[in-house]
């Protein structure tokens, strides 16, 4: 046995109060065990949903409705094993999420039990700057209530792997209990750990192991078999693999849940050589006749307004009277609602997205083979609209963006123009090392991933993709984009498309084009008129003329908006400006800076959604050095810092000194 350092746990420790909301279930002793009432775990997710709603975040319902029963038994096991044994909870298991978007009906759990210093109020600021209860489960938020970190797909997984290595190599055999969906048995990084964990188990190289599958065939998009292929012949192997299979075809009746975690947990640990999997069939979505219908199971959250509460909860509780708590929080929504509606702007502005889409459908109408090649998420990035008017072109690999982007690989190799589509972090954390591959073989591609910097607010950090110009920008025979509006979007795109095709023709290989953009609604365009080059940067405003003094503002991407704003401000102080939009990031463009900065007096603010380091800031300060041009700067970004869940991009560009008012300061 090797002796690892000694780490106090941040965990909260055994409940102290008793569950406002409860059921029970019978123990193999007899004994009524009480645990979370799965209805209140699916009422208290909409009434937290609600909130984020109205704060104008998105969040999710299906996932945390399919897995309430296995949540309610899994913790009401594990409390009732540590209260026997007097111990903290945390000293006898492992109890990790790996499928992040179900993470809020964890804390509604948590908040039932009033522990981790949860309480149904704390849940009202669920995903909010001020909460730290994130869009999906974060250590470095909220480490009294998670231990591992997760949110994108199949990541933790891999991660409990190694718990339970430890407790092997430790002899301290902690039971480690993993909660994974379908969707997240699709990635790369489960798979690997679907045949790991039996084939170092059999070897003792393992501590005893749990895992818990939500089966129920249905992924953002919709259902799994339709939309890509089916998941059965992957549950099937796990026997094969080494894996005692304990099937569970009714996952949420909350009794057979209860009975099928304690017969699991006593197998792993009377023999932890065979780790044991739950596979439990259950209904994404579950709660509701609708969201339990509906192609993706409720995957986001589907009421618009609070006013549509009662009645939701209504069902979920099959007509019962409701609590009197709920009543009073949907009250606190209706007024919350009334005050937004009173004091509304209009939004005039759309998707980056659609200009995506559009010129897809333009180049594929025009004779190009274009095709795309999704992992799930083609209605976030603006690939849909394809899909939908040429579903014969449209691939769906499932939950896989490395297998993505191979498979890509491989379409450009016979003569098609796949473009490739996933939210920005899993983009170039799971597609680089295949993107690199694929410039190897001479096989290119088009990447649209969106979601960047902090576009993704509500989901927190692990969403948050903070270093996707330095992933990729490196990359030999990459070009990198990064779109601030509809219409560049659509006049760049069609142009890669275009060229893509003319150097196919000509007997050249084309650069890869990975294009990233935000995920809010921006203005369709920013100077009427505006002619796009893949090539040059854009002058989008110059308030220099009669100015004592002046300043550039280098931007891209998201931010253009708030150095607009800036050079605003700036103007009416009677300080001028010139604000340059770098669609191209990788690929500086000296000759029009050099002209801007002679005019400016050298002096240059760079601003990004994005870490200072490897960004769009230091590429072009770098550019310009070696092109020996003359100017001093002041660079606004992220240092080194994680994000965190906010309702609006806006709050962590302030937190982060990114916004409008930093680039005024900088300025001066």
């Amino acid at each position: 046995m090797t002796e690892p350092i000694q780490i106090k746990s941040k965990l909260a420790g055994n409940p102290t109060h008793e569950l406002q909301f409860k059921s029970f279930v019978k123990s193999k002793d007899g004994r009524s065990i009480p645990v979370a009432d799965p209805r209140s775990t699916r009422a208290l997710v909409s009434l937290m949903d609600m909130n984020a709603v109205l704060g104008g975040a998105a969040s999710h319902y299906g996932g945390p409705a399919a897995f309430a029963e296995l949540m309610s038994a899994m913790h009401g096991h594990v409390f009732d094993v540590a209260q026997k044994e007097n111990k903290p909870w945390y000293d006898l298991f492992h109890v990790v999420n790996d499928a992040g978007h179900c993470e809020n009906g964890l804390y509604a759990l948590k908040a039932n039990y009033q522990m981790a210093g949860l309480n149904l109020n704390s849940l009202k600021k669920f995903r909010s700057i001020e909460s730290g209860l994130t869009g999906h489960g974060e250590v470095h938020c909220f480490p009294e209530g998670v231990f591992v970190s997760n949110g994108p797909l199949g990541s933790a997984l891999p991660q409990t792997q190694g718990l339970a290595m430890g407790e092997a190599l430790s002899g301290k055999n902690r039971v480690t209990i993993t909660a994974i969906s379908d969707g997240a048995s699709m990635e790369g990084e489960a798979r690997e750990s679907f045949a790991a964990i039996p084939g170092l188990a059999a070897v003792g190289k393992m501590g005893p192991f749990v895992m818990v599958i939500s089966d129920n065939n249905t992924k953002l998009s919709g259902r799994i078999d339709n939309e890509s292929f089916s998941m059965a012949h992957t549950f099937a192997s796990l026997k094969t693999l080494g894996w005692d299979v304990i099937s569970l075809p009714e996952g949420n009746d909350l009794q057979k849940c209860y009975d099928a975690i304690v017969t699991a947990v006593e197998k792993a640990k009377a023999n932890p050589k065979v780790p044991v999997a739950i596979h439990a069939k259950t209904v994404k979505g579950i709660g509701t006749k609708k969201t339990a219908e509906s192609a993706s199971g409720a995957h986001g959250f589907p009421l618009k307004s609070p006013s549509e509460l009662p009645a939701f909860l209504s069902e979920i509780y099959n007509g019962e009277t409701l609590p009197e708590v709920y009543n009073t929080w949907i009250g606190e929504l209706n007024k919350w609602e009334a005050d937004i509606k009173a004091n509304a702007v209009k939004d005039t502005g759309e998707k980056i997205q659609t200009g995506i889409s559009s010129a897809m459908i333009r180049a594929r109408k025009a004779g190009l083979p274009v095709l795309s090649v999704t992992s799930d998420l083609p209605g976030s990035t603006g690939v849909a609209g394809f899909r939908k008017e040429f579903p014969a072109d449209s691939i769906d690999v499932g939950v896989a963006e490395s297998n993505m982007v191979s498979t890509a690989a491989g379409l450009s190799k016979l003569g098609y123009i796949p473009v490739v589509d996933t939210f920005a972090q899993f983009g170039v954390t799971k597609g680089a090392l295949p993107i690199t591959m694929g410039a190897l073989s001479e096989a290119p591609i088009i990447a649209v991933f969106s979601h960047t910097g902090f576009q993704d607010a509500a989901d927190g950090a692990s969403h948050q993709a903070l270093s996707y110009v330095a992933m990729v920008s490196s990359i030999p025979h990459v070009d990198v984009y990064s779109l601030s509006c509809s219409e560049e979007a659509d006049s760049l795109m069609f142009t890669v498309l275009e060229n893509f095709a003319k150097d196919r023709k000509a007997g050249k290989v084309p650069n890869s084009a990975i294009f990233f953009l935000g995920r809010e609604n921006f203005p369709k365009t920013f100077v009427a008129g505006t002619k796009y080059d893949l090539k040059k940067a854009q002058i989008l405003a110059d308030t220099t003329a009669g100015k004592a003094k002046s300043v550039t503002i280098a931007t891209t991407g998201s931010l253009v908006l708030q150095a607009l704003e800036a050079s605003k401000t700036l103007e009416a102080q009677g300080i001028g400006s010139v604000v340059v939009n770098c669609a191209n990031v990788n690929h500086v463009d000296v000759e029009t800076f050099k002209t801007v900065l002679a005019k400016t007096g050298g002096r240059m603010v760079t601003v990004e959604d994005h870490q200072v380091i490897g960004g769009f800031g230091q590429i072009l300060c770098h550019g310009l050095l070696q092109a020996q041009v003359p100017f001093t700067v002041k660079s606004l970004g992220v240092h080194g810092e994680f994000g965190q869940s906010a309702y609006t991009a806006l709050e962590l560009y302030k937190k982060h000194k990114i916004d409008a008012s930093a680039i005024v300061a900088a300025a001066k």
